[in-house]
């Protein structure tokens, strides 16, 4: 790689959780040494602001380069550019589909594809509820070819007093799999921490 950074392949999708994605974002821009290679598909900038009232360039001020989801051409889309894996976040059942089946229509799915053949660690954050057999055979298709299923599941256990403070400790979950530590995560250290009632 270029100097002594690393790159992280972040893609939003769809799903309803884009604060997930605009979460991760942020606390990697406080980590030195990573960069970070967005892809944002149409769905995801509708989701945003929908849910967020934030608009693409909200997310795209936070990445280190940004690249349209219909760019197959994009430098994420082989393998020989080389970075630490991916995460899609979140990730829709229609992403997780792409991915599992091997339909490499958009960039997306193609840097999944491409995470997933050189290999390299692909971290999908899929969310759903409830979960049909499809839903669940496509992640047993995706994990099966080496990708990890990480739904957005709070830390209870860790007393989350907001929103922000569960969201916060969920993707800093997702970061670990990359080894990337963040300041403010708590962890569980083999007795009950005190948290709010609620």
């Amino acid at each position: 790689m270029s100097d002594t950074r690393q790159r992280l392949i972040v893609a939003i999708s769809g799903a309803s959780g884009s604060l997930l994605g605009l979460r991760l974002l942020q606390l990697l821009n406080q980590v030195e040494g990573w960069e970070t290679h967005l892809v944002l598909s149409s769905a995801a900038v509708l989701t945003a602001k929908l849910e967020l009232n934030e608009s693409r360039e909200t997310f795209e001020a936070l990445a280190t380069q940004v690249h349209s989801n219909k760019d197959i051409g994009a430098s994420i889309a082989s393998g020989s550019f080389r970075t630490a894996g991916m995460v899609v976040i979140p990730c829709s059942m229609n992403t997780l589909s792409g991915i599992a089946n091997g339909a490499s229509s958009n960039l997306i799915t193609r840097a999944a594809d491409v995470t997933l053949k050189e290999p390299r660690k692909l971290v999908l954050v899929t969310r759903e509820a409830p979960l049909n057999v499809i839903h669940l055979r496509n992640m047993t298709f995706a994990t099966e070819a080496g990708a990890i299923i990480m739904p957005p599941v709070p830390s209870f256990y860790l007393g989350p007093c907001s929103l922000d403070d569960a969201v916060t400790q969920m993707v800093g979950r997702v970061l670990d799999q990359f080894d990337i530590k963040v300041n403010g995560m708590k962890r569980w250290e083999g007795t009950a921490q005190e948290g709010c009632k609620l």
